[in-house]
């Protein structure tokens, strides 16, 4: 049976992280929301995105195939109701579509916005949907404790050095990681440290959190809990109930907090974000939707930057700012609380960030990761450049 993960009517109150991948490829808690339903479904999965992205992210169908709602992280309640549908039939909570099995004919004429024809079953327990930015850093400790069950049930913890002190009984440690005089305390909640990761000297981190496959956590660094470092990732200076993407930097001091950073970015040293208003009001995001902004019902929310955004050192950020992809900011002052995509400048004023001189950028930090910027990077960059041109009316 094919295993299809399909992006919904919703995916654009997802923007700017959105432009750049399926939402199953967003991270939340250890692991992304596809690799959560591969390990349930013990299959692979493919994806039923935006035409632009599907090269990236391919659609294989089946004679008989399984649909599940890309935003919906799993459990073993929800995984039951799903395998149990039969073809023909769709799994809805309220007016949500969760799941829908369908032959492979009707694979290729489904369409998000009419179901209508489809053999209604409900679903009334709770579900975990990623439907706005800053859910991925609201539900992240939810997902890293269901996570931390999942990749640790019945496996056993590599050691780590006596030179750490290690508090509570929820750290799991994969093999290769490399860690020294550091604090790691669980009793707050479960610490996760992937495989081949790095904790330098002097880190102290509190649960929950974790530390992907490949990434590093650089000296002194302070981890409040509730936070992610993507594969491949350098987080350092404090941090509180983040979620960084694979192969990007906070690599020094500086707050972040109540965020999310995409892929591919950069934050320069001594940058810091404002979490909460002076006021203690409601925090307002920019929602590409409605274009303009939205109450998230949040006192504390932070920074969402979408990938290959970056800043220099120094930088400030606004409570409720949203950075755009590929973004460049640098100069004194506060940027404004909307940072259209490929806008390069800050406080003073905003230029267009040409795809030429992104290309060029971007070659030299895939190859710091020893990866290719392909001819499908380029194109998926191409396309977000021209839908995003309305943006940018300096």
């Amino acid at each position: 049976m094919g295993i299809i993960l399909f992006d919904d009517q919703f995916r654009n109150n997802l923007l700017p992280l959105s432009y750049t991948r399926p939402i199953s490829e967003f991270r939340v808690g250890i692991l992304t929301i596809a690799d959560k339903w591969k390990r349930y479904l013990n299959a692979e999965i493919s994806y039923l995105t935006e035409d632009y992205l599907q090269e990236k992210y391919p659609l294989l169908i089946d004679a008989e195939n399984l649909l599940i709602n890309s935003a919906i992280c799993p459990d073993e309640e929800l995984l039951g109701a799903i395998v149990g549908i039969k073809e023909g039939e769709a799994l809805f909570a309220d007016q949500l579509l969760l799941a829908v099995k369908l032959n492979e004919a009707a694979v290729k004429g489904f369409n998000i916005n009419s179901l209508s024809s489809y053999r209604r079953v409900e679903y009334v327990n709770p579900i975990v949907r990623i439907a706005f930015p800053e859910n991925i850093f609201s539900l992240n400790d939810t997902e890293i404790r269901k996570d931390f069950e999942l990749l640790t049930k019945g496996r056993t913890s590599a050691s780590l050095s006596n030179t750490n002190i290690i508090l509570g009984d929820q750290v799991f440690v994969e093999e290769g990681v490399d860690a020294e005089c550091s604090t790691f305390n669980s009793r707050s909640g479960p610490i996760y440290l992937g495989k081949g990761s790095i904790v330098m000297e002097g880190c102290h981190i509190r649960g929950s959190f974790a530390l992907c496959e490949g990434a590093i956590l650089k000296m002194g660094a302070k981890i409040y809990g509730m936070t992610t470092i993507g594969p491949h990732s350098k987080a350092g200076g404090e941090i509180n109930n983040s979620v960084i993407f694979a192969n990007s930097a906070k690599g020094h001091e500086g707050y972040l907090g109540n965020s999310v950073l995409g892929e591919w970015c950069n934050i320069g040293a001594d940058s810091n974000n404002s979490n909460m208003k002076n006021n203690y009001a409601e925090v307002r995001l920019w929602d590409y939707s409605n274009e303009s902004f939205r109450r998230t019902g949040l006192q504390f929310c932070g920074l969402v930057m979408a990938d290959h955004a970056k800043c220099a050192i120094n930088t400030m950020f606004n409570t409720g700012t949203v950075v755009g992809v590929s973004a460049n900011l640098f100069g004194s002052g506060f940027p404004r609380n909307f940072v259209p995509d490929f806008s390069w400048g800050g406080n003073q004023g905003f230029e267009v960030y040409s795809l030429k001189k992104m290309f060029e950028t971007a070659i030299k930090v895939f190859a710091r990761r020893n990866t290719e910027f392909n001819e499908v990077e380029q194109k998926i960059l191409t396309h977000v450049f021209e839908l995003t041109e309305k943006y940018r009316r300096f």
